[in-house]
């Protein structure tokens, strides 16, 4: 279940900040490959992509872990 809600998060973030999966992966450095399955849950994050991510949507990364554990 928590696996799913951080799927669903990061992809919200995503489209809060107006990006598709291929701008996403352009900020950062990636294939729009590696953004779908992160959202998919496919591919696993550790800490410094997700605070990657953030950085690139606009969100800081404790904002979004406070939005996940609410969640």
């Amino acid at each position: 279940m928590k696996k799913r809600q951080l799927t669903t998060l990061l992809r919200q973030l995503r489209l809060d900040a107006g990006l598709t999966q291929v701008d996403l992966a352009d900020r950062l450095g990636q294939t729009q490959s590696y953004v779908s399955k992160y959202e998919s849950g496919e591919q696993r994050l550790d800490l410094i992509e997700l605070e990657a991510i953030c950085k690139a949507v606009g969100t800081p990364l404790k904002k979004f872990i406070e939005r996940y554990l609410e969640s």
